[in-house]
Protein backbone atom coordinates (compact mmCIF):
# COMPACT_ATOMS: atom_id res chain seq x y z
CA UNK A 1 0.00 0.00 0.00
CA UNK A 2 1.03 3.60 -1.35
CA UNK A 3 1.02 6.54 0.87
CA UNK A 4 -1.92 7.54 -1.49
CA UNK A 5 -3.75 4.87 -0.54
CA UNK A 6 -3.91 4.88 2.81
CA UNK A 7 -7.13 5.48 4.52
CA UNK A 8 -6.94 7.62 7.00
CA UNK A 9 -10.98 7.20 7.95
CA UNK A 10 -10.86 6.84 11.91
CA UNK A 11 -14.09 5.89 13.03
CA UNK A 12 -14.60 3.95 16.25
CA UNK A 13 -17.34 1.63 17.15
CA UNK A 14 -19.35 3.71 19.50
CA UNK A 15 -22.12 6.27 18.90
CA UNK A 16 -22.20 8.60 21.76
CA UNK A 17 -17.89 7.76 22.25
CA UNK A 18 -14.77 8.40 21.12
CA UNK A 19 -12.27 5.47 21.63
CA UNK A 20 -8.93 5.09 21.90
CA UNK A 21 -6.46 4.45 18.51
CA UNK A 22 -6.03 0.64 17.67
CA UNK A 23 -8.74 -0.98 19.77
CA UNK A 24 -10.56 -3.16 18.06
CA UNK A 25 -13.86 -2.40 15.65
CA UNK A 26 -12.77 1.17 14.16
CA UNK A 27 -13.20 1.59 10.71
CA UNK A 28 -10.15 2.54 8.82
CA UNK A 29 -6.08 2.86 9.47
CA UNK A 30 -6.30 6.37 10.34
CA UNK A 31 -6.11 8.32 13.93
CA UNK A 32 -6.87 11.65 15.14
CA UNK A 33 -4.22 13.61 17.15
CA UNK A 34 -5.98 16.43 20.03
CA UNK A 35 -4.48 18.79 21.80
CA UNK A 36 -4.42 19.59 25.68
CA UNK A 37 -2.68 21.35 28.09
CA UNK A 38 -3.84 21.92 31.80
CA UNK A 39 -2.98 22.91 35.60
CA UNK A 40 -4.82 22.69 38.81
CA UNK A 41 -4.60 22.06 42.05
CA UNK A 42 -6.22 20.29 45.66
CA UNK A 43 -6.20 20.63 49.58
CA UNK A 44 -3.37 18.78 50.72
CA UNK A 45 -4.38 15.61 53.33
CA UNK A 46 -1.75 13.67 55.04
CA UNK A 47 -1.26 11.00 51.67
CA UNK A 48 0.85 12.91 49.40
CA UNK A 49 0.68 9.94 46.91
CA UNK A 50 -3.50 9.98 46.81
CA UNK A 51 -3.41 13.53 46.78
CA UNK A 52 -1.34 13.35 43.53
CA UNK A 53 -3.88 10.91 42.18
CA UNK A 54 -6.67 13.64 43.20
CA UNK A 55 -5.06 16.26 41.40
CA UNK A 56 -4.24 14.07 38.22
CA UNK A 57 -7.92 12.76 37.71
CA UNK A 58 -9.59 16.84 38.01
CA UNK A 59 -6.70 17.77 35.69
CA UNK A 60 -7.54 15.31 33.10
CA UNK A 61 -11.29 16.44 33.85
CA UNK A 62 -10.71 20.37 33.41
CA UNK A 63 -11.34 21.64 30.26
CA UNK A 64 -11.71 19.41 27.17
CA UNK A 65 -12.69 16.64 29.14
CA UNK A 66 -10.74 13.37 29.07
CA UNK A 67 -11.59 11.96 32.08
CA UNK A 68 -11.88 8.24 33.15
CA UNK A 69 -9.65 6.99 30.66
CA UNK A 70 -6.85 4.82 30.83
CA UNK A 71 -4.03 6.69 29.50
CA UNK A 72 -0.81 5.58 27.83
CA UNK A 73 2.20 7.14 27.09
CA UNK A 74 3.85 6.88 23.72
CA UNK A 75 6.32 9.22 21.94
CA UNK A 76 5.18 11.89 20.43
CA UNK A 77 4.54 11.81 16.97
CA UNK A 78 1.57 12.09 14.74
CA UNK A 79 2.47 10.23 11.73
CA UNK A 80 1.32 9.54 8.11
CA UNK A 81 -1.73 8.23 9.10
CA UNK A 82 -3.02 10.82 11.56
CA UNK A 83 -4.97 14.31 11.27
CA UNK A 84 -5.29 16.89 13.74
CA UNK A 85 -8.46 18.02 15.11
CA UNK A 86 -8.90 21.65 14.29
CA UNK A 87 -6.19 21.80 11.50
CA UNK A 88 -7.32 18.77 9.44
CA UNK A 89 -10.56 18.28 10.55
CA UNK A 90 -12.84 20.47 11.45
CA UNK A 91 -10.21 23.77 11.02
CA UNK A 92 -10.60 26.04 13.68
CA UNK A 93 -12.07 29.24 12.16
CA UNK A 94 -9.39 31.45 12.85
CA UNK A 95 -6.90 29.09 11.40
CA UNK A 96 -8.87 28.49 7.97
CA UNK A 97 -9.44 32.44 7.53
CA UNK A 98 -6.15 33.50 7.69
CA UNK A 99 -6.34 35.87 11.00
CA UNK A 100 -4.56 33.76 13.62
CA UNK A 101 -0.92 35.33 13.00
CA UNK A 102 2.70 34.03 14.30
CA UNK A 103 4.02 34.82 18.04
CA UNK A 104 7.02 34.54 16.57
CA UNK A 105 9.39 33.36 13.35
CA UNK A 106 12.70 30.83 14.17
CA UNK A 107 14.94 29.69 11.66
CA UNK A 108 15.19 26.15 11.04
CA UNK A 109 18.62 24.33 10.38
CA UNK A 110 18.21 24.89 6.56
CA UNK A 111 17.27 28.48 6.56
CA UNK A 112 13.60 27.97 6.45
CA UNK A 113 11.50 30.15 8.37
CA UNK A 114 9.30 28.58 11.21
CA UNK A 115 6.58 30.70 12.36
CA UNK A 116 5.12 29.94 15.96
CA UNK A 117 1.34 30.55 16.46
CA UNK A 118 -0.46 29.67 19.87
CA UNK A 119 -1.98 26.54 19.89
CA UNK A 120 -5.43 27.94 21.43
CA UNK A 121 -7.20 27.37 18.63
CA UNK A 122 -6.73 24.02 18.84
CA UNK A 123 -7.09 23.51 22.18
CA UNK A 124 -10.42 24.98 21.85
CA UNK A 125 -10.98 22.08 19.00
CA UNK A 126 -10.01 19.41 20.94
CA UNK A 127 -13.06 20.94 23.71
CA UNK A 128 -14.82 21.37 21.74
CA UNK A 129 -15.22 17.83 20.32
CA UNK A 130 -15.37 16.62 23.83
CA UNK A 131 -16.90 18.70 25.46
CA UNK A 132 -16.48 19.81 29.58
CA UNK A 133 -16.87 17.85 32.22
CA UNK A 134 -20.19 19.39 32.84
CA UNK A 135 -21.14 19.45 29.17
CA UNK A 136 -20.15 16.48 27.69
CA UNK A 137 -20.15 16.36 23.31
CA UNK A 138 -17.99 12.95 22.56
CA UNK A 139 -15.81 12.33 25.41
CA UNK A 140 -13.54 8.89 25.08
CA UNK A 141 -15.60 6.21 26.30
CA UNK A 142 -15.37 5.87 30.05
CA UNK A 143 -12.36 3.42 30.96
CA UNK A 144 -11.23 3.70 27.46
CA UNK A 145 -7.23 2.30 26.58
CA UNK A 146 -5.93 5.69 25.12
CA UNK A 147 -2.41 6.11 23.98
CA UNK A 148 -1.43 9.72 24.68
CA UNK A 149 1.52 11.98 24.23
CA UNK A 150 1.62 12.75 27.53
CA UNK A 151 3.93 14.50 30.77
CA UNK A 152 3.03 15.78 34.38
CA UNK A 153 4.49 17.28 36.96
CA UNK A 154 2.85 17.00 40.96
CA UNK A 155 4.54 19.07 43.76
CA UNK A 156 3.30 20.49 47.15
CA UNK A 157 3.50 23.72 48.96
CA UNK A 158 3.53 22.98 52.30
CA UNK A 159 1.45 25.03 55.16
CA UNK A 160 3.84 27.73 55.97
CA UNK A 161 3.97 28.46 52.71
CA UNK A 162 8.05 28.02 52.04
CA UNK A 163 9.02 25.02 49.43
CA UNK A 164 11.32 23.10 49.58
CA UNK A 165 12.59 22.25 45.88
CA UNK A 166 15.01 19.38 47.44
CA UNK A 167 11.43 17.70 48.18
CA UNK A 168 8.88 18.19 45.48
CA UNK A 169 7.77 21.64 46.79
CA UNK A 170 7.41 24.58 44.74
CA UNK A 171 4.91 27.54 44.36
CA UNK A 172 3.94 26.96 40.74
CA UNK A 173 3.97 24.23 38.23
CA UNK A 174 3.65 24.42 34.49
CA UNK A 175 3.01 22.64 31.33
CA UNK A 176 3.24 23.25 27.60
CA UNK A 177 2.21 21.60 24.50
CA UNK A 178 3.47 22.05 21.34
CA UNK A 179 2.73 20.78 17.85
CA UNK A 180 5.18 21.19 14.29
CA UNK A 181 3.36 20.56 11.49
CA UNK A 182 6.01 18.69 8.78
CA UNK A 183 6.42 20.51 5.72
CA UNK A 184 6.24 17.07 3.66
CA UNK A 185 3.55 15.08 5.76
CA UNK A 186 3.90 11.92 3.01
CA UNK A 187 7.21 11.32 4.34
CA UNK A 188 7.68 12.78 7.92
CA UNK A 189 5.43 12.95 11.04
CA UNK A 190 4.29 16.37 12.41
CA UNK A 191 6.44 16.42 16.25
CA UNK A 192 4.69 16.58 19.77
CA UNK A 193 6.98 18.48 22.25
CA UNK A 194 5.48 18.49 25.88
CA UNK A 195 7.22 20.38 28.86
CA UNK A 196 6.68 20.33 32.45
CA UNK A 197 8.04 21.36 35.30
CA UNK A 198 7.82 23.58 38.63
CA UNK A 199 8.23 27.58 39.71
CA UNK A 200 10.15 27.75 42.74
CA UNK A 201 11.23 31.35 42.82
CA UNK A 202 7.95 32.98 44.44
CA UNK A 203 4.71 33.48 43.96
CA UNK A 204 4.32 36.48 41.98
CA UNK A 205 2.09 34.75 39.42
CA UNK A 206 3.47 37.47 36.34
CA UNK A 207 7.17 36.63 37.29
CA UNK A 208 5.78 33.39 36.44
CA UNK A 209 4.35 34.38 33.41
CA UNK A 210 7.10 36.17 31.85
CA UNK A 211 9.63 33.22 32.64
CA UNK A 212 6.83 30.93 30.57
CA UNK A 213 6.43 33.09 27.56
CA UNK A 214 10.40 33.61 27.63
CA UNK A 215 10.52 29.50 27.63
CA UNK A 216 8.66 29.16 24.86
CA UNK A 217 11.68 29.63 22.74
CA UNK A 218 13.49 26.92 24.15
CA UNK A 219 10.56 24.54 23.82
CA UNK A 220 10.79 25.96 20.05
CA UNK A 221 14.64 25.04 19.97
CA UNK A 222 14.20 21.62 20.83
CA UNK A 223 11.68 21.54 17.89
CA UNK A 224 14.12 22.44 15.50
CA UNK A 225 16.78 20.33 16.89
CA UNK A 226 14.83 17.57 16.85
CA UNK A 227 13.81 18.29 13.25
CA UNK A 228 18.09 18.58 12.17
CA UNK A 229 18.38 14.89 13.59
CA UNK A 230 15.79 13.26 11.34
CA UNK A 231 16.09 16.17 8.75
CA UNK A 232 12.80 17.16 9.02
CA UNK A 233 11.16 20.62 8.12
CA UNK A 234 8.39 21.92 9.56
CA UNK A 235 5.64 24.44 7.95
CA UNK A 236 4.66 25.77 11.38
CA UNK A 237 4.59 24.97 15.24
CA UNK A 238 1.58 25.74 17.60
CA UNK A 239 2.37 26.15 21.14
CA UNK A 240 0.46 26.56 24.45
CA UNK A 241 1.38 27.17 28.31
CA UNK A 242 -0.94 26.45 31.09
CA UNK A 243 -0.32 27.02 34.83
CA UNK A 244 -0.63 27.22 38.33
CA UNK A 245 0.51 29.01 41.70
CA UNK A 246 -0.07 26.84 44.68
CA UNK A 247 -1.51 28.66 47.20
CA UNK A 248 0.31 27.01 51.16
CA UNK A 249 -0.90 23.69 51.91
CA UNK A 250 -1.73 22.46 48.25
CA UNK A 251 -1.17 20.36 45.29
CA UNK A 252 0.04 21.33 42.31
CA UNK A 253 -0.26 19.34 38.60
CA UNK A 254 -0.01 20.36 35.29
CA UNK A 255 -0.39 17.97 32.26
CA UNK A 256 0.13 18.09 29.07
CA UNK A 257 -1.91 15.43 26.81
CA UNK A 258 -2.55 15.14 23.19
CA UNK A 259 -4.68 11.53 22.90
CA UNK A 260 -4.60 9.47 19.21
CA UNK A 261 -8.25 8.50 19.40
CA UNK A 262 -10.72 7.50 16.96
CA UNK A 263 -14.41 9.58 16.32
CA UNK A 264 -17.84 8.45 17.56
CA UNK A 265 -19.71 7.70 15.02
CA UNK A 266 -22.32 10.46 16.05
CA UNK A 267 -19.31 13.11 15.75
CA UNK A 268 -18.57 12.52 11.66
CA UNK A 269 -21.30 14.06 9.77
CA UNK A 270 -23.63 11.82 7.26
CA UNK A 271 -21.44 9.13 8.10
CA UNK A 272 -18.87 10.47 5.61
CA UNK A 273 -15.22 10.78 7.38
CA UNK A 274 -14.14 12.35 4.58
CA UNK A 275 -16.46 16.13 4.81
CA UNK A 276 -14.40 16.86 8.25
CA UNK A 277 -11.49 17.51 5.46
CA UNK A 278 -13.99 20.01 4.28
CA UNK A 279 -15.58 21.63 7.62
CA UNK A 280 -14.39 24.63 9.98
CA UNK A 281 -15.06 23.73 13.29
CA UNK A 282 -18.10 26.16 13.26
CA UNK A 283 -19.42 24.35 10.48
CA UNK A 284 -18.97 21.07 12.80
CA UNK A 285 -20.63 22.23 15.33
CA UNK A 286 -23.69 23.47 13.00
CA UNK A 287 -23.90 20.20 11.49
CA UNK A 288 -23.94 18.41 15.24
CA UNK A 289 -26.82 20.49 16.27
CA UNK A 290 -24.50 21.94 18.90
Amino acid sequence: MSINDLDKTAIGPLDEYCDGYGNPGAQGLGYVSTLKVTAGMVEKTDDLLLDGIVAYDRAEADGAYIGQINMMTASSFCGIAGQVWGYDLAVADEIQSGEHKPLFTEKQYDGTPLPVYDAQPLLNAAQALFGTEDARRFPLAPGAHVICANKGITVSRPANGTPDPSQDQAYGVWSYIALSIAKDRKKAACLFIEDAGQWNKNDNEQDLVAFLDNHRKSVVWSIMACGKDQDVVYDRTYISYAHVIIPPGYIGTAITVGPYIVLAKKAVPNGQFSELNNMNLTQWEQAMGL
